[in-house]
């Protein structure tokens, strides 16, 4: 076999037993779950990205609703998870994305995104969440 053939022009996206598309445009990440050799595996979750500040790795937060019976009312709690973030994503903060399970990539990355699920309700604005629409200021009269 020559080089040339053994090497692909296009490298075709891998099928990792989600429901979800894989990225037209391929990595070189061997941590990418398309088009590296991570396999994903247990849970999958949903969530909104709060932080791209590290390199490959977003800070991914649920919101969840708990029942106290005491107070016959909810209370918000939230969950913050790191999640490997594959190049060929493009992920830009504050969209929604679902995460997969994986083997421990570090001491506490243990997810990888899989799919960006479009932008939030909530859009995130340096360390305040703020509303995606914003009511536009009454215009100054001439």
């Amino acid at each position: 076999m020559t080089p040339a053939a053994r090497t692909p022009k296009a490298r075709r996206a891998r099928d990792i037993g989600l429901d979800v598309r894989a990225p037209k445009e391929a990595c070189e990440d061997r941590h990418c779950p398309f088009h590296g050799r991570l396999p994903v595996r247990g849970q999958s979750l949903e969530g909104t990205v709060v932080s791209l500040a590290m390199q490959r790795t977003a800070v991914v937060e649920r919101t969840l609703l708990h029942f106290v019976p005491k107070y016959e009312r909810y209370e918000k709690r939230r969950r913050r998870y790191l999640a490997h973030n594959p190049p060929c994503l493009k992920i830009p903060l504050g969209h929604r994305v679902r995460i997969a399970e994986t083997r421990p990539l570090s001491k506490t990355v243990c997810f990888c995104i899989v799919a960006d699920l479009g932008e939030a309700n909530l859009k995130i604005k340096g360390e305040d969440i703020v509303p995606s629409s914003p009511v536009a200021p009454a215009e100054a009269s001439e």
